[in-house]
């Protein structure tokens, strides 16, 4: 029953996307969207991704607003870096490790961090739990320190919105490849 609801609101959602492109509500674009949704939905299944812990809202609150201030500040960072007089500044590839249990918690901490400016995760390594980022402003020890503070705050937040111990179970997926 949950994967039907699952599917009728993706359906329903693309048609809305679908809408939207195009501007206005109409019989045709309706019809259209629910169209194009179902081909979608029935010839380009995604992958079934598994949900592994329990979402404890007052944590997502404090993670959506650390990423907000993050946001902000870094807004401001990257923009004194451009006007700056002077030369520009070192970046550099940092080495973080996460002790992100879930593939799809993972995936939400690199969105995270690729929208805050300043940095983007060049890549992931899932077995590992390692994330390589590249940054813009690396040429002092305290833009180093103020990055691995910025992901550590991230990945404690991210943990304690999905993946509190008390709830975490491993799917079933995971189990079996363990």
């Amino acid at each position: 029953m949950r994967t039907v609801l699952l599917r009728v609101w993706v359906v329903c959602w693309l048609t809305l996307v679908w809408n939207l492109l195009w501007g206005n509500v109409s019989a045709a674009n309706v019809v259209g969207g629910v169209a194009v949704a179902l081909v979608i939905t029935l010839l380009l299944p995604l992958p079934r991704v598994p949900v592994e812990g329990k979402l404890h809202p007052l944590s997502l609150v404090r993670l959506v607003a650390l990423i907000a201030y993050y946001l902000v500040l870094s807004s401001i960072q990257v923009a004194w870096l451009a006007v700056k007089p002077g030369p520009p500044p070192l970046s550099a590839v940092l080495r973080a490790h996460v002790a992100i249990k879930s593939d799809l918690v993972l995936a939400l901490t690199v969105s995270a961090l690729n929208l805050i400016p300043g940095g983007i995760v060049l890549e992931i390594d899932q077995t590992r739990r390692m994330i390589y980022v590249h940054v813009i402003d690396a040429g002092t020890d305290k833009a180093v320190a103020r990055f691995y503070r910025q992901v550590a705050d991230i990945e404690r937040l991210m943990i304690a919105a999905f993946e509190k111990e008390a709830d975490w179970r491993a799917s079933a997926e995971r189990e079996a490849g363990a």
